[in-house]
């Protein structure tokens, strides 16, 4: 089997070390997602600029990790799931019903979020071939045709990062374990 390196800033090839550096700064570690997608420094760049965009997009911080959680956990990537849970408990202060119904795959108790987890949902499993019945009841749900292509975005950034994880077994970091999380069989 193919083993993978998570890098360190020193293990990591030059081009990667300055993202790797700003993360280091900026969250106080790094996180392995980062060591392992710093194996391609444009794979980590393309990270980086996908999420920069995607916190630019009309959807709130709230939307925004109901977003990524729904698509994570719809990608059964069991590192994704984890950060995220942290990043929308803790950082964002997503409610912990909403975040425990993402984890778990079930109906969330706020229907405006339920509209966009279940949109994202579909997005992901028909690979963008959403009826457009879907896309009709997300828009009636309060969403505007603007968050239908935002909802792509994101898809596109956790694809790069869940897949990644998938190939690259990366494993979860200490500050994430708390919401350590187990993919679906």
């Amino acid at each position: 089997m193919t083993e993978f390196v998570t890098h360190t800033i020193e293990s990591a090839p030059v081009a990667a070390r300055p993202a790797l550096e700003a993360a280091k700064a900026e969250l106080g570690f790094i996180p392995n997602l980062y060591g392992n997608l710093a194996e391609a420094p444009a794979a980590l760049q393309a990270y980086f600029d996908l999420s920069a965009q995607f916190d630019k997009t009309s959807l709130t911080p709230v939307e925004r990790q109901v977003t990524l959680l729904a698509i994570s956990v719809e990608n059964n990537c069991e590192f994704c799931v984890a950060a995220h849970s942290v990043i929308a408990r803790k950082m964002v202060k997503v409610p912990d019903a909403v975040v425990d119904a993402l984890r778990a795959g079930t109906t969330l108790p706020d229907t405006h979020l339920e509209a966009l987890a279940a949109f994202t949902r579909a997005v992901v499993r028909e690979r963008g071939f959403v009826p457009s019945a879907a896309v009709d009841t997300f828009v009636k749900a309060g969403f505007t045709r603007q968050q239908v292509i935002e909802v792509v975005l994101a898809v596109s950034m956790k694809t790069l990062s869940n897949y990644a994880n998938h190939l690259t077994h990366t494993k979860t970091n200490p500050e994430f374990a708390a919401e350590s999380w187990k993919r679906k069989m």
